[in-house]
């Protein structure tokens, strides 16, 4: 299944290895995502930037703008471009539904009618020989003051020619959130210190749990995860203005521990 972020927001993983170092051949480190896939509430994800794509769709109508794309490693994989495939038509469906209904109710009640939008993009981050792991941005526009966005990851096992969670992965959620936590709130905390500039922000202020933001495993070697990375769509650790979080923590031997003896060798220590 694809795994959704928190939240009404809707809807984001990737891989990859090689004998040469990251530095030579960028295919075979952790890839950040690019400011595309990266959305604000300035910002609409549009499929054409995603130039590399195995699919790219763009439609626009009186009613809606819809936007969906995603790699070429992704569509190389029968099952997977199956899947994506259906994620795509099933956000359009419900969009082109969604926006006539918006239309009919603003007609009926005399109010203007600001067309509706979906737009998600999905990136690869590492491609490694067991897992391809992807990530994705999207963005949303159904009424209202302003856009919602937010992420989406997904894991594929190659191996098994299925969809993972991060989480199933290892041994016991309580293991993985005990192994993390603690560095996941210390960074968290110093970046909404950098932002708020000493300033109070009530009801944001506790550390949330890491298992409720989008994970995403990526590799710096190319050869196995090594860190972890947290996105943290907006009302999650802050309010809609502060924009997105994100957190980046390496895997550590007391998290390595926790991994599932059948999935220890994907994983090392930084």
């Amino acid at each position: 299944m694809i795994c959704k972020a928190p939240m009404a927001l809707m809807a984001l993983a990737l891989t990859a290895c090689s004998s040469q170092s990251p530095a030579t051949d960028k295919a075979t480190a952790d890839r950040q995502p690019s400011t595309k896939a990266t959305v604000s509430a300035a910002a609409s994800v549009k499929a054409n930037d995603f130039p590399v794509a195995a699919r790219s769709e763009s439609v626009e109508t009186e009613t809606y703008s819809f936007d969906y794309a995603y790699p070429t490693e992704a569509g190389a994989i029968p099952a997977l471009k199956a899947m994506l495939d259906a994620d795509l038509a099933k956000h359009k469906d419900r969009l082109a539904k969604s926006a006539a209904e918006g239309k009919q109710m603003a007609r009926q009640n005399d109010y203007p009618f600001q067309p509706y939008s979906f737009g998600k993009g999905w990136e690869v981050v590492t491609d490694l020989p067991a897992w391809l792991s992807l990530s994705a941005g999207f963005s949303t526009y159904e009424g209202g003051a302003h856009p919602n966005y937010g992420f989406d990851s997904l894991l594929w096992d190659r191996r098994a020619s299925k969809v993972r969670s991060v989480l199933e992965l290892f041994v016991s959620d309580r293991g993985f959130a005990e192994a993390i936590r603690a560095d996941f709130c210390k960074a968290l905390d110093k970046e909404r210190a950098e932002r708020r500039k000493g300033l109070a922000m009530e009801g944001f202020d506790d550390c949330i749990d890491p298992a409720e933001t989008v994970i995403i495993l990526g590799s710096s070697n190319g050869k196995a995860f090594n860190r972890l990375r947290f996105l943290i769509a907006p009302y999650l650790a802050g309010p809609y203005v502060e924009g997105e979080y994100e957190v980046t923590l390496p895997v550590t031997p007391a998290l390595q521990v926790r991994v599932k003896p059948q999935y220890r060798a994907s994983f090392a220590t930084m």
